[in-house]
């Protein structure tokens, strides 16, 4: 697969606590030089880099992240919040403790309620696979399909484990027709970008991509 084909899937992110604008600033320039999908970035930095990017990236943010533990009604403020302050694409966190206690009833409420408050923007659910048995990673496929969100995602990429070829596969056997996948954490080479990519996810959310080209692009330089 083209390297630029396969930077047109990828969420280039930076979601470090340690974050300041002049790394998301550049996190932003990189991902219009290299053609990225968008660029996810923490909450606080939404307003300042949709201002900056204009019309020229989408602005994707993370809710509720990473534990996925604060109530509905904190996740649904984020996230009006981050839609009002400019952002196109949002990725909210599962409850895992909900999910553990089989609660399936609050966790299709709860992604519905934040699938509303995004309007037509798109909203991706990260189930952290990691924690889960892969009949939980089945039932969130259902719920998530049942519940209207745009994609499911596996990770953080804060949590012990990043994304894996067998949960893409897995996802990949068991979502709808209409819900994407979204693989994150742990993706360092354009090898497993595109294996990730052949496998059936839509977006890869990673900064390693364009750090690797950057890194090409120095090496090659006169």
């Amino acid at each position: 697969m083209d390297v630029k084909e396969i930077l047109k899937h990828v969420d280039h992110t930076l979601l470090l606590q340690s974050s300041t604008w002049a790394e998301i600033r550049q996190v932003c320039d990189d991902a219009v030089k290299y053609g990225a999908a968008s660029v996810c970035i923490p909450p606080s930095f939404v307003t300042q880099a949709a201002g900056y990017l204009g019309e020229s990236m989408p602005v994707c943010t993370v809710i509720g992240f990473p534990n996925g533990y604060s109530t509905t009604a904190v996740k649904a403020f984020e996230t009006r919040d981050a839609i009002a302050g400019g952002a196109a694409e949002i990725d909210m966190v599962l409850n895992i403790g909900w999910l553990k206690d089989k609660k399936h009833h609050q966790i299709m409420e709860e992604i519905r309620t934040l699938k509303a408050a995004c309007g037509d923007k798109i909203l991706k659910v990260i189930i952290e696979t990691c924690l889960l048995t892969d009949e939980e990673k089945i039932k969130m496929c259902e719920l998530v399909t049942e519940s209207g969100a745009d994609y499911i995602k596996t990770s953080t990429g804060f949590s012990k484990a990043g994304a894996t070829f067998a949960d893409v596969a897995l996802f990949a056997s068991h979502v709808g027709p209409h819900v994407k996948i979204k693989a994150a954490g742990g993706i360092s080479s354009l090898e497993d970008a595109e294996k990730f990519l052949s496998l059936g996810a839509d977006r890869l959310g990673t900064s390693r991509i364009v750090k690797l080209l950057k890194n090409k692009e120095a090496a090659e330089a006169p």
